[in-house]
């Protein structure tokens, strides 16, 4: 599927919090194909799961490659809640991925094959801001949606002081 791009400047339709997940492997090494591909495969398979289930709360991915070792996800969520309901949810998949790994892990059979990694944001709104220039919406913008930039205010300034239609005058 081609993806057009949108005109001009627009940034991220994001109102409120942006709940941001990293999350990746890195090969250390290459010959251990049995260790690090079924990592790799559950990753996919826990995005498609996600991705069956809008109400899981994940609103966007971008996968990524960082060097021949390193492989991760940008994965945008709903709320902290939600990756965490879903993160400790044992009739999902990623549960189930975990208790393998960690029974390896006891049994000593990952021997540093394959490198694990994550780090979750959650940034405040009015903490973040973004912009795309023809650009079709990729990133926060693909997840929360696309707006042109005059939206949220022309400089990055504005945009960081930007607050959703529904925040009070008190909390601003």
């Amino acid at each position: 599927m081609v993806v057009k791009p949108v005109p001009g400047r627009t940034t991220a339709a994001v109102d409120g919090d942006a709940v941001v997940l990293l999350i990746g492997m890195r090969v250390n090494h290459f010959w251990a194909v049995h260790q690090w591909v079924p990592v790799m495969v559950s990753m996919l398979r826990m995005l498609k799961e996600l991705g069956r289930d809008a109400e899981r709360g994940l609103l966007g991915h971008v996968l990524l490659t960082a060097s021949p070792r390193t492989y991760y996800v940008v994965q945008y969520w709903e709320s902290k809640e939600k990756l965490y309901a879903y993160a400790h949810s044992p009739d999902m998949f990623h549960h189930r991925a975990w208790a393998i790994i960690n029974r390896k892990e006891r049994a000593g059979k990952m021997r540093g094959h394959v490198g694990l990694w994550h780090e979750t944001y959650v940034v405040p709104e009015g903490s973040h801001e973004s912009i795309y220039a023809d650009m079709p919406a990729f990133g926060l913008a693909a997840a929360h949606g696309q707006v042109p930039v005059e939206a949220r205010g022309r400089y990055a300034k504005d945009r960081f002081a930007h607050r959703s239609a529904g925040a009070s005058e008190e909390t601003r």
